[in-house]
Order: structure tokens, then sequence, then C-alpha cells
């Protein structure tokens, strides 16, 4: 084994490695990785690609590419996720944030736009992403934020603690909607919403998320479901909420919103044009 090798041929090597394993974007992830392990910005790797990299700087790197060979999140791997500009703890206690859940924070912030003080609702929190997005562009919202999971909320509180706006999200533990609080201006929610039936073709880094926050029943309304006709009681008049979707499930939940009188019912596309956002206000 050569005693150094340029940095740039270490990347090739990473990148081919992960490329034979089925790795999507095997570029980017070996760059990431690289990174990571020398501590360093990724771009700040295209300003040293002749820089000679000796055994102990490389074997670090070889562990982060066997794992992420072996088809573990990269998110998981670098312990961080990228959100709305922002970066968050992530690990396999919650879903990873996806970047389409960015444009649920995106039209959330507009309809808050009148109401800054807004009290806000986050449902199935996760890793906390929407709730704290939302609580740190939002200085005077009041932001409540639950999850059915107990690691998944351990986490959330670690990135409030992370952003130093812990003191300024209430975190519940419950089915849903939380047993105090409210009525709430906004309601959000990114819940499960894959049929059970669908999550075995799922790839396998999307499988390495808890399965809780993935399978949304036969037809994959079954939390949503529930949510839409619980929501009325927790939403003050005028109040909205936001829910991310699936891929061919706007008409059936815009039909359930409907039938919970809620009015000015929509559906928004994400960056892709798939209807991914339906929307209502109560009362």
């Amino acid at each position: 084994m050569p005693e150094s090798l340029p940095l740039l041929e270490v990347l090739r090597g990473a990148e081919s490695y992960l490329a034979a394993r089925g790795v999507e974007n095997p570029r980017l992830n070996a760059e990431h990785l690289l990174a990571s392990a020398l501590g360093l910005k990724r771009m700040e790797l295209y300003l040293q690609f002749d820089r000679l990299l000796g055994e102990t700087e490389r074997a670090p790197l070889r562990e982060l590419v066997r794992r992420r060979g072996s088809r573990e999140p990269l998110q998981h791997i670098l312990g961080t996720v990228e959100f709305h500009g922002r970066v968050f703890a992530c690990d396999p206690r919650a879903l990873i944030p996806r970047p389409e859940t960015e444009q649920l924070v995106e039209i959330a912030l507009e309809l808050a736009a009148a109401r800054p003080d807004a009290s806000v609702l986050d449902v199935g929190t996760g890793s906390g992403v929407i709730a704290l997005t939302v609580a740190l562009a939002l200085p005077g919202a009041s932001v409540h934020a639950t999850d059915a999971s107990g690691e998944a909320l351990a986490l959330a509180a670690e990135n409030a603690s992370r952003h130093q706006i812990a003191e300024r999200i209430r975190f519940s533990q419950a089915d849903l909607l939380p047993e105090a609080g409210g009525p709430f201006d906004l309601i959000l929610a990114n819940l499960p919403y894959i049929p059970g039936g669908d999550i075995p073709a799922l790839s396998e880094e999307v499988r390495r998320d808890p399965a809780s926050a993935l399978d949304g029943g036969p037809d994959g309304l079954d939390l949503i479901r529930k949510l839409i006709g619980l929501a009325p009681g927790h939403l003050a008049p005028g109040g909205a909420i936001i829910l991310e979707i699936g891929i061919g499930q706007h008409e059936a939940v815009a039909g359930l919103l409907a039938d919970s009188k809620f009015r000015d019912i929509s559906v928004r596309p994400d960056y892709q044009n798939i209807p991914r956002f339906a929307l209502g206000i109560h009362g």
C-alpha cells in the first residue's frame, strides 16, 4: 500500500467503491465522507486535490466508506443533516428529513406572515426540524411539538438545545395531539404516509428509518385520516392545517378535509411538481 496518495486519487477510489455498491450520487457521497474524515468543508476539498494523504488520514475514511457501501444512510454516518439552511443532529431515532419537507415549512411561514405570534403545533415532530425551523423564523411564535416516540423527542430536544431555543419549544409525548395546549393557529404534520405493502420496495437507506415513521397503514392514510378528524377541536377559528402527503393521495386527503368541514382546501406541488401538501382552513 502506497505511503501517501493524492487527495483526488483517494476521492476517486472512494467514489468507485460506492458506485460498485449501488450508492446513488457516489461522488457527492465520497466528498462528504472525505471532508468529514479530514475535518474540512466539502468545498475545501477542491482546493486540496494535490494534497498527499498518509495512512493515518486514509484509515478513518475507509471505515466511513465501508459503512456507506453497506447502505447506512449518509446522514447517520455524518450525524447531521442540513434542513432549511441549518444543521441538525440526525440519527436512527427519527426519520431523516427530506428536502421537500422544507416546502412545508415555507408554506407555514407564508400563512403565518400576518401572525408572527402564532400558536403552532408540529405533530409527529421526529428530529424536530419543522418545529425548530418555524420557531427560529418566528421569534414571537408559540411552538408545541408532539411525537409518539420518546427517542425521537429526545433527539428533537437535543436539536432545540443545539440551536439555543429549548426554552421556546414545548415537547409532548402523545399519539398525535397533546392533552393540553391550544387552540392552535397552525397544525403542521409530516406523518407516515407510505402504504405498508410498499415498504419492502423502498431503498435500503430509507428502510433504515424507524418503521413507525414510514408505515401509514394499508392505504398510507391511517394517521393522516385520524389527525384530520381530530384537528378541528384543536384549531382556533380561521386556523390552518398543512399536511405533507404521498404520491397519489391528494384527492383522498382533500376529501377527508372536506368531510371534516375544512374550507379553502388546496393542494400544492413539491419541487418535482408532485401534489405533496394539502391545506385546509378551520371555521
